[in-house]
């Protein structure tokens, strides 16, 4: 029986012998001397008596037997070989009471490569095991900062944590993820039983995904399941029938596809010129007459201003959409005894046609009911992200800022700027850049300090005082509340008074009101139609954000100069990107006749030469700060 069961082994080495070879890949085993030949050994650790996965056993230590088998670890040899008689006798012990013997190998890069046993490893595979155990050494290789590199220093921290070797992931930062995700971040929190939870889940996970054609795309099962946790809940995985599993994979599965694609992600920039089209849609019954909408804000409009300008907006749709619309509002969504998820899906439930949640922190929690709601439209406002199940929604106020910044180089007396950041997201880095081209445009000499109010170590007035500049760009806008001048672009006089000079400021209404007429004459569905997710990306042309210049204290002349720029912004002939961009470190990021992509704006994470300062690292920002970064990267 042995001697049948190689020669099924053996046909199978054949054909993916032949197969390799009209692939144009190497059809024998890699070989671990050779790989490392030329890479540079970090330290090489001894892990003890380990389960190994048969799946990354993917090689052997040197060249001695590896043309024996095909990389699919099945043998090439002939049945009338010493080789086969050894490869059957394996077999029939086996088959009698079980391989027990460990292997011996080295892991390198969380792949496998035996020392000792490689027959062994054969027999397993063709009998379809899932693990063998082995006695493991890890070579570790010098960090060299490319991807793969990256993604391997990810797992040795995972690996320290978890010891699990069977999770792949071909995302930077999957990893750190996956334990935000299930929320078990220490290693005192994956006893045995948490272990054998989390095996039997991602087990169940992998058949759901493999059966969905998941072995197909060019992603792990490991970045899939992270995919999957942003939707729904660990809990679900480990309790749900199979059935329901294989479901809810199923409704997002084009988000799992779209992982493997280079830039998933699509801004709309412009409105959609609907006006054309609308009168047919109503002709055809195609829209809603009424529309039950809310906004989730993660405070109220007392203490936040950026929850004031959106409840701004909400009453700009009451007074001009009357009764088409009905709307409420749901604060404190961060800080109530309910979790930011239990808030969002309690609001779904209560048969809310649109939710818009104000606040990148509440992303997550937007994904997760919408994929329990399909029938609410959610949005959040945030920007970049690669989901079609929500859209997300914010302005670009990096033109804005640019005017702004036309203003403070002209009027500045010391060329000391400061400009004032909160935090370092999606999109936001365009802010400062675009205000320091706009100073450099009429002010070479000028320098940009950059300050961060979100810092951990510094108190913010005491910074202002340090740089002695006399022009400052600040927050965008107060609340009634909180009472300052310490807003927009003000000049600090050589008494210390305040003298505003220009305000960005956020229209939500604006936005608002074309989204929601979208949705009542039925256009909102033509974006369903695209192959990228939904970013809507507005600016001084959509009328989402603006500047206002006060007439008092900015002179005629600067006045004239930043409308002629804001028309030809707003009519799309120049962009504050335009034309020959150094960054800090001298590299030149668009030539004289360049430009930068749309892409590159929102995704921008280096500072122009202007700029004094840098872009902080989480660690060295507010706890607060922290949570709305890693919201960002979700």
């Amino acid at each position: 029986m042995s001697l049948e069961e190689y020669r099924k082994a053996l046909r199978l080495g054949r054909r993916e012998y032949q197969q390799n070879l009209s692939r144009g890949t190497y059809p024998y085993l890699q070989v671990l001397e050779e790989i490392t030949s030329n890479v540079e050994i970090s330290s090489e650790t001894y892990l003890g008596l380990v389960q190994v996965p048969i799946s990354q056993i993917v090689g052997t230590n040197g060249r001695g037997r590896s043309t024996a088998f095909a990389n699919n670890f099945m043998p090439l040899m002939d049945e009338n070989t010493e080789f086969a008689s050894k490869w059957s006798n394996l077999c029939d012990a086996h088959l009698e009471e079980g391989i027990r013997d460990p292997i011996k190998c080295y892991e390198f890069y969380n792949r496998f490569y035996v020392i000792e046993g490689n027959k062994r490893v054969s027999v397993l595979k063709y009998f379809g095991a899932v693990m063998v155990p082995a006695q493991v050494t890890r070579i570790v290789p010098r960090p060299t900062g490319t991807m793969e590199s990256r993604i391997y220093q990810e797992f040795l921290k995972f690996y320290k944590i978890t010891e699990i070797n069977y999770l792949q992931m071909s995302k930077e930062g999957n990893f750190t993820r996956l334990l935000e995700l299930l929320q078990k971040t220490g290693k005192d929190d994956w006893d045995g039983d948490t272990k054998r939870d989390f095996l039997s889940a991602f087990t169940r996970f992998g058949k759901a995904f493999e059966a969905a054609g998941g072995e197909k795309l060019d992603i792990t099962r490991g970045d899939a399941l992270v995919e999957y946790l942003k939707f729904y809940s660990y809990e679900t995985l480990l309790k749900e029938p199979q059935d329901k599993v294989v479901k809810q994979l199923q409704s997002i599965w084009q988000d799992i596809c779209k992982l493997e694609m280079e830039s998933p992600i699509g801004l709309q920039i412009q409105p959609q010129e609907e006006a054309a089209h609308r009168g047919l849609l109503n002709l055809l019954g195609a829209g809603k007459k009424h529309l039950r909408v809310a906004f989730i804000n993660d405070r109220d409009e007392e203490t936040s201003s950026w929850t004031y300008g959106h409840e701004m907006g909400r009453a700009h749709l009451k007074e001009v959409m009357g009764d088409k619309i009905e709307t409420t509002a749901v604060n404190y969504a961060l800080s109530s005894e309910q979790t930011p998820e239990e808030i969002v899906e309690k609001t779904a439930e209560q048969g809310y046609d649109v939710i818009f949640t104000t606040t990148p922190r509440l992303k997550e929690a937007s994904l997760k009911a919408a994929a329990n709601h399909p029938e609410v439209k959610i949005l959040n406002c945030s920007v970049n992200m690669a989901y079609r199940k929500i859209r997300t929604y914010y302005g670009r106020m990096y033109e804005a800022k640019f005017l702004a910044g036309l203003i403070a180089g002209v009027m500045t007396e010391t060329d000391r700027i400061i400009y004032v950041a909160d935090y370092p997201i999606s999109g936001l880095i365009a802010n400062i850049n675009g205000f320091a081209r706009g100073v450099q445009l009429v002010n070479p000499r000028a320098r940009v300090h950059l300050l961060w109010s979100t810092s951990r170590e510094t108190t913010l007035d005491e910074e202002i005082k340090k740089v002695d500049a006399d022009i400052v760009s600040h927050q965008d806008m107060i609340t009634p509340a909180l009472a300052s001048r310490q807003f927009g672009l003000y000049k600090l006089t050589e008494n210390g008074d305040i003298r505003n000079l220009a305000m960005p400021f956020w229209n939500w209404g604006n936005f608002y009101e074309r989204i929601l007429r979208n949705i009542l004459s039925g256009a909102w569905e033509a974006d369903d139609e695209q192959d990228t997710s939904v970013n809507y990306w507005w600016g001084l042309s959509a009328g989402v954000i603006d500047l206002v210049v006060s007439e008092e204290n900015v002179p005629e002349g600067v006045r004239q100069l930043v409308k002629v720029y804001r028309r030809a912004i707003t009519n799309r002939s120049i962009g504050p990107f335009d034309g020959y961009i150094r960054d800090q470190a001298g590299r030149v990021r668009a030539q004289e006749d360049g430009y930068i992509s749309t892409r590159d704006i929102v995704t921008m994470d280096w500072l122009a030469d202007n700029v004094d300062g840098k872009i902080p690292t989480p660690q060295e920002l507010s706890e607060q700060a922290q949570k709305l970064i890693h919201s960002d990267q979700v």
